[in-house]
């Protein structure tokens, strides 16, 4: 799998070259990259999560700088393995640092991957829609942190801390409280409604009489449903 991305930078090259040299500050901006660990001045060794579809590869990826050219030409080489998910990957990277008039950066990569094993089954169609989000979140990352702003945490670069606090926990068993007791309607409200002020209402009803000639009705309404009672009042009223 062969990829090309750009972005245009509103810092000058040597800028963008010293936060790209920045081991800690490219964990920052990598999406994936958990941590890194530096061997020497032009090698590393990271470890990155990667989700592609329904499978979650965490990559012990060793990198190492093969040819610099400060602050305009980079390019790496790197090899990583996953054992859990029976698969590995290589990757030859090029970077292109060239200056505007504007006094801006014009970055260009180049990136050859091929990747093996369960990963590599999904086709280039789909590694490479999952290389593009990659990309964009990357450039997304890179020009905050060039704008002294520290990207924001996201899935993709938790710390290792970060996902052990994340281990599901026992679900725990949610008691519904009981509804709270509305409130009845008024006793004087009710008394030039009805010509009678009702009974006083418990906590869990609202307790109605009507008298009608010698017929006497007495209703009790769940309180919850104390506005069905006043429209029931009021047709009751118009009859």
């Amino acid at each position: 799998m062969e990829i090309e991305k750009s972005l245009t930078l509103d810092v000058p090259p040597q800028q963008v070259w010293e936060v790209v040299l920045d081991p800690q500050a490219m964990c920052g901006c990598v999406p994936g990259m958990q941590s890194v660990e530096v061997i020497s001045d032009d090698e590393y060794v990271a470890h990155m999560r990667v989700k592609i579809s329904f499978i979650t590869a965490r990559f012990t990826l060793n990198t190492r700088i093969v040819e610099q050219e400060a602050p305009r030409y980079l390019r790496a080489e790197g090899t990583g393995e996953d054992a859990s998910v029976a698969s590995s990957l290589t990757q030859t990277s090029e970077m292109f640092l060239e200056a505007r008039e504007d006094g801006g950066t014009d970055l260009r990569i180049k990136v050859k991957a091929d990747v093996f094993g369960r990963l590599g089954t999904f086709g280039l169609a789909v590694m490479k829609t999952k290389a593009d989000r990659m990309w964009d979140e990357f450039g997304t990352n890179l020009i905050a942190r060039l704008n002294g702003d520290a990207p924001e945490a996201t899935e993709a670069t938790e710390s290792p801390q970060a996902q052990s606090s994340a281990e599901p926990t026992p679900a725990r068993r949610s008691v519904p409280s009981p509804p709270a007791p509305q409130a009845s309607p008024r006793p004087n409200w009710l008394a030039r409604l009805l010509g009678r002020a009702p009974a006083q209402p418990s906590a869990e009803h609202i307790h109605v009489e009507v008298e009608r000639g010698t017929t006497r009705i007495r209703i009790d309404w769940p309180a919850h449903q104390a506005g069905e009672c006043a429209d029931w009042l009021r047709e009751l009223v118009k009859a």
